[in-house]
């Protein structure tokens, strides 16, 4: 009896294996950080600031592409969570040559790729699948959009610069996007959490933009100093008009808000997420819709609020008790919107002044380029002009076909509606679907409808966040359709890249 309880006390003062292997765990990453930061103080102390900032960026890059290798999903949310916050700093101001959210995603891109690589090599099963239905125009529309402009400059007896070389990186980096989800986001409780982190930055970058628009110092100062490539008293007049938030354009701050929005309102018909998370969401998100100040947003707005009203009934029986918080919501994005249409009847024009300078731009300075051989084949990946005025450097092209005829003519313009078509027959099967994945489905039905609009007017994809938003929705939708063997769509494409629909897999966790 002595014995057995020696043995028990024994036992009892033994250190736990697991909880000595974190205390060394954590050991370790504090050694890590100690040393990192001496390391840094010496680099600072004998080249400059300059060499300590590079060390510590270099540092904290290695643990991102670790990371991402060892857990590919983490590389998904890191690049979602902070898209809207650090998308529109400008290059050169934090990272050099590139914008903050482009450096971070060829990191954990790099890093999940490794990780796949490594997977492969040591035999785990990896995803993607090859799911034709998507992947065969995704494939057209990149080529179009990338090789064949370029192809097109050669044609014509032109070498490709640097400007133009960088207009086609755009749809690359959906592209990315896209396999990047199609590879980790796998799981309904993946996509739930991918949702919120879509959603609350989303409502996060509303919320900026209604102090923006409200004249708020502290916001306004923070959006000058690095989202605001001007300075000087005239530039924040400018930023307290319209919401362009930390995304740099009230455009794509409009467009990011209003994807956020949809995905709240579809996944609120299905009853996910909290009924007091859903209601603080739509309230930060219907008033940004107001601060973008944008007509594209509140276009985009109308055709998703009809679509949504339409495909869920239970929202307009439900409306009537929302409507105290819509006036709510209009009475704090007003401001906005009434600064958005002054300057209509002025000069004679009923159109406000930006859109009336939009239309001298397209008569001016972009249709004189177009004749039969640059609408068939393209003008220049590079749709930046330099303007020949002092008061203004570059002019942008504001339309949206003529964006994708100017880039890669007839072809790309062909391969995106190819794209387009396909993607909203595509997902029909999925309309119905009671969780996350039927959400998500829903949200791009709606989404890329009001794209489809909104490109009449002014060019959406790929604007910083909007593409990115579109296409996460896209291969989260892409990987739920092969998953579940669902088709609406078995025409079209050759019997080899069709196949016989797969029996429903459960999904496997990427990592």
């Amino acid at each position: 009896m002595t014995r057995t309880l020696a043995r028990q006390d024994s036992s009892a003062q033994a250190p736990d294996p697991i909880g000595d292997g974190r205390d060394r765990g954590t050991r370790r990453i504090i050694a890590l950080a100690v040393m990192a930061t001496v390391a840094a103080s010496l680099l600072a102390a004998a080249y400059g600031p300059s060499a300590a900032y590079g060390f510590v960026g270099g540092a904290f890059a290695i643990v991102l592409l670790v990371t991402s290798a060892l857990y590919p999903i983490f590389a998904t949310y890191a690049y979602l969570i902070t898209l809207p916050i650090i998308a529109g700093i400008d290059r050169d101001t934090l990272l050099p040559l590139v914008r903050p959210n482009e450096g971070l995603l060829a990191v954990v891109v790099a890093g999940a790729v490794l990780g796949a690589y490594l997977r492969y090599v040591r035999g785990d099963a990896i995803r993607p699948r090859f799911y034709p239905l998507i992947d065969v125009p995704l494939a057209v529309f990149l080529l179009a959009s990338t090789v064949w402009p370029l192809a097109s400059l050669t044609l014509r007896g032109l070498i490709p610069g640097s400007d133009e070389l960088a207009g086609t990186l755009p749809m690359a980096k959906l592209v990315g996007i896209y396999f990047l989800v199609r590879y980790t986001v796998t799981t309904e409780q993946r996509i739930m959490r991918t949702i919120r982190f879509i959603v609350w930055p989303g409502a996060v970058v509303a919320l900026i933009a209604v102090l923006q628009t409200l004249k708020f110092g502290p916001v306004l100062a923070l959006l000058d100093t690095f989202w605001n490539s001007g300075s000087g008293a005239a530039d924040t007049q400018d930023l307290s008009e319209r919401g362009s938030a930390t995304l740099g354009s009230p455009i794509a701050t409009g467009d990011v808000i209003i994807i956020s929005l949809v995905l709240v309102l579809c996944c609120g018909a299905r009853g996910l997420l909290g009924r007091r998370e859903r209601l603080i969401l739509a309230m930060l998100l219907s008033t940004g819709v107001l601060a973008a100040g944008q007509f594209s947003t509140w276009i985009a707005t109308a055709v998703a609020f009809a679509l949504l009203a339409w495909r869920f009934p239970d929202l307009r029986r439900q409306a009537r008790r929302f409507a105290p918080l819509a006036l709510v919501a209009l009475v704090i994005g007003f401001p906005a919107f009434v600064g958005r249409l002054s300057g209509i009847g002025e000069n004679g024009s009923f159109l406000p002044e930006p859109e009336q300078g939009r239309l001298d731009n397209l008569a001016h300075m972009y249709l004189p380029h177009f004749n039969w051989v640059t609408t068939l084949i393209g003008v220049s990946p590079n749709e930046v002009l330099q303007a020949p005025e002092r008061w203004r450097e570059v002019i942008y092209l504001e339309s949206g076909v003529l964006y994708f005829l100017w880039v890669g003519g007839i072809p790309l313009l062909a391969a995106f509606i190819w794209l387009s078509v396909r993607t909203l027959r595509s997902v029909k099967p999925a309309l119905g679907h009671p969780g996350p994945f039927g959400a998500a489905a829903s949200s791009l039905d709606i989404v890329w409808r009001f794209l489809l609009v909104l490109t009449l007017i002014d060019p959406h994809l790929q604007l910083r966040g909007t593409g990115d938003l579109i296409f996460t929705l896209l291969g989260i939708v892409a990987t739920g359709l092969d998953q579940r063997g669902l088709t609406n769509e078995r025409h079209g494409l050759p019997s080899f890249m069709i196949g016989r629909p797969r029996a429903v897999e459960p999904a496997v966790p990427a990592g």
